[in-house]
């Protein structure tokens, strides 16, 4: 349990962080499917609006630690093949 004393962390990259904790941490497997593909969808739509800029590389470093751990949970909680075994 929190301690609702304690300050929330900082989220830096607000546009997408917020629908990703979302969907890591759904129990329901058909509300993940959704959050999921709701995480997925801000992803895509960041990368597009960062897409024209070199800057940005610490929030592409994030995203790419994202979408690993949103890989695993496709895998692990909803059954998805794991495409990188060889």
């Amino acid at each position: 349990m929190t301690d609702p004393n304690l300050p929330l962390p900082k989220i830096p990259y607000p546009e997408w962080q917020h629908q990703v904790q979302a969907a890591l941490l759904e129990h329901d497997r058909e509300k993940l499917l959704e959050q999921m593909r709701t995480a997925e969808a801000a992803i895509f739509n960041r990368l597009q609006a960062i897409s024209q800029t070199p800057d940005h590389e610490a929030e592409r470093d994030a995203i790419q630690d994202a979408l690993v751990s949103l890989r695993i949970v496709k895998r692990g909680s909803l059954g998805f093949p794991d495409w990188e075994k060889k």
